[in-house]
């Protein structure tokens, strides 16, 4: 089992700054990659991010030259940067891993753990 904690959402206006952190817990040794997704009320859960251990990243279009994901293996945490933030941004934010996948994935389904969840909301 891997246990996920989210930490660093909150408020802020349109065009501030947050960063997220996942800091991961137990049998980290399976998961080679972290993603993260975000669910907005009445909508869909969808793609954020993937971030694997070795620095390779995939980001979802809307996000892409506002959101910077990186790492720190040795804290086994994972950080999402998020500058320009827009009111369209506002969702509660989950952390994710896989189970001994090592492909990156945009799939929420491709991921067997998932934090609690935390909120980003944008003010216009």
């Amino acid at each position: 089992q891997v246990q996920l904690v989210e930490s660093g959402g909150g408020l802020v206006q349109a065009g501030g700054s947050l960063r997220l952190s996942c800091a991961a817990s137990g049998r980290t040794s399976s998961t080679y990659y972290m993603g993260w997704f975000r669910q907005a009320p009445g909508k869909e859960r969808e793609f954020v991010t993937a971030i694997s251990w070795s620095g390779m990243v995939l980001y979802a279009d809307s996000v892409k030259g506002r959101f910077t994901a990186s790492t720190n293996y040795a804290k086994n945490t994972v950080y999402l940067q998020m500058n320009s933030l827009k009111p369209e941004d506002t969702a509660v934010y989950y952390c994710a891993a896989p189970d001994g996948r090592d492909t990156l994935s945009t799939r929420g389904n491709d991921y067997s753990y998932w934090g609690q969840g935390t909120q980003v909301t944008v003010s216009s």
